[in-house]
């Protein structure tokens, strides 16, 4: 009897034991079901993120491209340019020397008109001149010709262009 007891009371703690079993099995399963949840729900965002960074990295991709390809056409230009300007500059200043050629040119052809003129005449033109431009004429004739014109020129008006004779070769 005692004996029967025990295996009853030993049943009893078995079946008890069971349920309580039963019972963690079941909470068990329910979390493993929830973590399953969560886990794919972390697994989709993880996917939605993977594809926005592929996403944004190839749009900065195209946009380094781009970047690039405007950078290279903005050096071509820029060599072009340069080229242009040389060339403008090597044009500008072969003007420059050629109408510096033609001022000698067109100062010669006057200085050999007033060498050739009569000093009274010469003194006569060169005084009704603007002062600058006679002395300008006159620092281009031979001095003999220059002695000559100013002895025939008002006094005042030869000290005038004698001093900005002066001031021009200065």
């Amino acid at each position: 009897m005692i004996r029967n007891l025990f295996i009853i009371c030993l049943i009893m703690i078995n079946l008890s034991a069971n349920s309580e079993l039963y019972d963690c099995t079941k909470v068990f399963e329910e979390r493993k079901q929830e973590l399953i949840l969560e886990l794919e729900r972390i697994d989709e965002q993880e996917q939605a993120l993977n594809a926005l960074k592929e996403a944004t990295e190839d749009l900065l991709k195209r946009k380094a491209a781009k970047l690039a390809e405007k950078e290279t056409r903005l050096n071509l230009q820029e060599t072009d340019l340069k080229a242009r300007e040389d060339a403008v500059s090597k044009k500008l200043n072969k003007i420059e020397k050629l109408l510096k050629e033609l001022k000698e040119l067109k100062m010669n052809k006057i200085s050999q008109t007033y060498s050739k003129m009569k000093a009274q005449s010469a003194a006569d033109v060169l005084s009704k001149l603007k002062p600058n431009e006679a002395a300008g004429i006159l620092t281009t004739l031979k001095p003999k010709t220059m002695a000559k014109i100013l002895g025939k020129m008002d006094a005042l008006k030869a000290a005038e262009m004698t001093q900005l004779m002066s001031e021009v070769k200065e």
